[in-house]
């Protein structure tokens, strides 16, 4: 119960300093927002996607980038923000002062995957806002797919938190971690199906993403928000959301193993 009682102190704790952080809102927070209306308002005059010949049909560009600004928005919150926030309190001795206290480690977790939860809960919702009430896109309305979008987003945070923290270990100090972190959040966005349409990158590209959680993340999220005639478009024709829980399972198994060989309080070359 004690360790429980200090994770909550954590997670409050985190919450506060985050959102006093202005550039770390803005690059992990606010972003996806800001894709998504770049998008939406630069193919505003580019017809529908998915349109028949006459014209009917299809949704607008910014329904079509949605799933996409969503999944991204998971891995940044995650991934990007812990991989740098760690990497930084590392370099700074935050950690080494934090191990010398009674603080477990699951509780000094507990408050960094908090923070993340309710950061990318509060991200989504104003996104979905802004996608709905900004660029009248319409959300789903049967509850099978809200479900679908609650065990994605909700198993995509975690794994994408649990991925951030061993990939802390990476930077050698803390004024390094954006260099080296912002570059793999980004360059898997690119690959993943966010920004670009997945089925038009190369067979060779297509593969290398695909062993990523980014590009099934992206793949669930269109089950959710996307019609059903534009299923066909993924690769095998089906969204497959098994093999999405499979996939992003592996990924979360591999990073709890990280976690696990290289989390230190210490730098092992301090």
């Amino acid at each position: 119960m004690r360790t429980l009682d200090l994770g909550w102190s954590r997670i409050r704790y985190e919450l506060k300093t985050y959102f006093r952080q202005g550039d770390s809102v803005f690059f992990t927070f606010l972003f996806p927002i800001l894709m998504l209306s770049v998008f939406a308002v630069a193919f505003s005059t580019s017809g529908k996607i998915g349109a028949a010949p006459d014209g009917s049909g299809g949704i607008s560009f910014a329904a079509f980038y949605v799933p996409g600004m969503v999944a991204a928005g998971m891995l940044l919150s995650g991934v990007q923000n812990l991989g740098v926030d760690i990497a930084g309190e590392k370099g700074d001795g935050t950690l080494k002062r934090l191990g010398g206290t009674p603080l477990p480690v699951f509780s000094y977790f507990m408050g960094k995957i908090g923070m993340v939860l309710v950061s990318a809960i509060l991200q989504v919702a104003l996104l979905l806002l802004v996608a709905r009430f900004g660029f009248d896109v319409a959300l789903p309305t049967e509850p099978g797919k809200w479900f679908t979008f609650a065990w994605i987003f909700l198993f995509g945070v975690v794994t994408s938190c649990v991925l951030g923290i061993a990939l802390s270990a990476l930077p050698r100090t803390g004024k390094s971690a954006t260099a080296v972190v912002i570059p793999i959040v980004l360059l898997l966005q690119f690959i993943s199906g966010v920004y670009l349409n997945f089925n038009q990158l190369p067979a060779w590209l297509q593969n290398i993403a695909s062993v990523f959680p980014l590009k099934w993340m992206a793949q669930g999220m269109r089950s959710v928000f996307l019609p059903a005639s534009f299923e066909t478009a993924e690769r095998g024709g089906a969204w497959n959301l098994g093999l999405v829980a499979l996939v992003m399972g592996l990924w979360l198994v591999v990073g709890l193993i990280l976690c696990r060989l290289t989390f230190r309080w210490i730098r092992k070359d301090s």
